[in-house]
C-alpha cells in the first residue's frame, strides 16, 4: 500500500506543478488588470476590436502620406500644365512584362500626340508601346518643404518624361499628387477646427458645469443660440464677404475658424454634464478646503477625471470636420485653387464629360470615403473601449 501511494503522490506532482502554475498565470493577469493605468485598460480593449484596430492602421498610414505628400508625390500639384502632352491622360500602371519581353524594373509607356483625319485633325494622345519609361527612386525634381527644410528629393520618377499613377486633369495636373496633398490639406482644416472648438468647449463647458446657477443659465442659452445657426448660410455670407483677392492661406485661415467657432456646442454640453456630476465629489470638496480655485480644480483634478471620454468625442468630430470643409469646398465656398483638399477634387467630378470619359477623377472620392470611414471606426472603437461597462452590456 505505501509503494502504491507513493506512485499516487509521484504522479500527482507534475499535475499539480501544473495547475499551480497555471493559477500563477492567472494570479499576474488579475494583478495586471487591477494595477493597469486608465490607458492601458483602453488600449487592452481597444486591441481587441479588430475592427477598430484595422480600420487604426490605415488611418495612421493615410495621416503619413498626408504629412510626407510633398515627398510621396511626384510633382507640384499647384502648377497648371505640368504635363502639356498629356492633358486628360488615363492612370499609368506600372508593369514588369509586356509583349516585348518582361524586365525587372518596373515601366509605363511613353505617350504621343499626333493628328489624324478620324480626329478632323485633332491633337490626339496616344500609347507608344515601343517607349518604355523604367521608374527610378529617390529622383530629384520639385522643389519643397518639409518640417521647415527645403528639398528637391521625391519618392519615385521615371527616368525620361513624367508617370502618372492617377491621371491628369484638364490642366495636366498629376492627381495622385493632388490626392496626396489634399488629404494633408483637409487634415489640417480639421485639426485646426477641432483644436478651436476644443479649446472652447473646455473652458465654456467648464465653467457652466462648474459653476452653475445663473452663470450655467446663460451659457446654455448662448450655446443653443450658437446650434440653431445654419452652417451653409453663414458660409454663403463670409464668401460673399471675402473679396477674391483673399490669398489662399487666408481662406484657409477662415474656413478652419468659422469651422471652430460653430463645432463647440456639442462637447462643451458633454463636458458640463461630466462636471456637474463630478463637482460634488469628496476629492473637489478636499481642494476646495486646500485653498485650490476654480481654474485649477477644472483643469487639474475635474477635466483629468474623464479624459478618456474627451479623446474619444476629438477623434469622433474629426470626420464632421472633414465632411464640413469637403462640403464647402465642393459647393464653391471653402477652399479653392491653388489650394489643393478633397473638397476642390470632389468639385472636379460634377462635369458630365468627366463621369462619361475621365473616370479617374473618382480616384479621390475612394480615399476622402476611406478618410472618414476610418475615423468613424476608429471613434466607435476608443468609444467602446473608453466604457468600462460596454463588455457587461452585450
Amino acid at each position: 500500500m505505501a509503494i502504491i501511494t507513493g506512485r499516487k503522490r509521484r504522479d500527482a506532482g507534475p499535475k499539480a506543478n501544473k495547475v499551480t502554475r497555471k493559477q500563477i498565470r492567472q494570479e499576474n493577469r488579475k494583478e495586471a488588470y487591477f494595477t493597469a493605468s486608465q490607458r492601458q485598460l483602453i488600449w487592452a480593449r481597444f486591441r481587441r476590436n479588430g475592427t477598430a484596430l484595422t480600420a487604426g492602421f490605415i488611418l495612421l498610414t493615410l495621416v503619413l502620406m498626408g504629412l510626407f505628400a510633398p515627398f510621396l508625390s511626384p510633382y507640384d500639384p499647384t502648377i497648371a500644365g505640368r504635363d502639356k502632352g498629356y492633358t486628360n491622360g488615363a492612370p499609368q500602371i506600372p508593369r514588369f512584362c509586356d509583349a516585348a519581353g518582361c524586365s525587372a524594373r518596373p515601366f509605363i509607356y511613353g505617350t504621343k500626340r499626333e493628328r489624324s483625319i478620324e480626329t478632323n485633325f485633332r491633337w490626339v494622345t496616344s500609347i507608344d508601346t515601343a517607349d518604355r519609361r523604367y521608374v527610378q527612386w529617390f529622383v530629384q525634381g520639385d522643389r519643397y518643404r518639409l518640417f521647415g527644410l527645403t528639398m528637391t528629393t521625391h519618392l519615385f520618377g521615371v527616368d525620361s518624361g513624367k508617370i502618372h499613377l492617377f491621371g491628369t486633369d484638364d490642366t495636366g495636373k498629376d492627381i495622385f499628387s493632388r490626392t496626396l496633398h489634399a488629404i494633408k490639406t483637409s487634415l489640417a482644416v480639421g485639426t485646426l477646427g477641432v483644436l478651436i472648438s476644443f479649446s472652447l468647449a473646455l473652458i465654456i463647458g467648464g465653467v457652466a458645469g462648474y459653476f452653475g446657477g445663473i452663470i450655467d443659465g446663460v451659457i446654455q442659452m448662448v450655446t443653443d443660440a450658437i446650434r440653431t445657426v445654419p452652417s451653409i448660410p453663414l458660409f454663403m455670407a463670409v464668401a460673399a464677404f471675402l473679396p477674391d483677392t483673399v490669398s489662399a492661406e487666408a481662406r484657409f485661415f477662415y474656413i478652419s475658424l468659422i469651422l471652430g467657432l460653430i463645432g463647440w456646442p456639442t462637447l462643451a454640453r458633454r463636458i458640463r454634464t461630466h462636471i456637474l456630476v463630478e463637482r460634488n465629489q469628496e476629492y473637489v470638496l478636499a481642494a476646495q478646503l486646500s485653498g485650490a480655485g476654480p481654474g485649477h480644480i477644472i483643469r487639474r483634478h475635474l477635466l483629468p477625471s474623464f479624459t478618456s471620454y474627451i479623446i474619444v468625442d476629438l477623434v469622433i468630430s474629426f470626420p464632421y470636420m472633414v465632411l464640413s470643409e469637403t462640403a464647402l469646398s465642393f459647393i464653391g465656398l471653402g477652399l479653392k485653387d491653388p489650394v489643393t483638399s478633397l473638397g476642390v477634387l470632389l468639385s472636379n467630378t460634377c462635369q458630365a464629360d468627366v463621369l462619361l470619359n475621365y473616370q479617374w477623377y473618382f480616384i479621390p472620392v475612394i480615399f476622402f470615403i476611406t478618410l472618414v470611414m476610418a475615423f468613424v471606426f476608429v471613434g466607435d472603437g476608443l468609444r467602446d473601449a473608453a466604457d468600462p461597462y460596454g463588455s457587461q452590456r452585450k
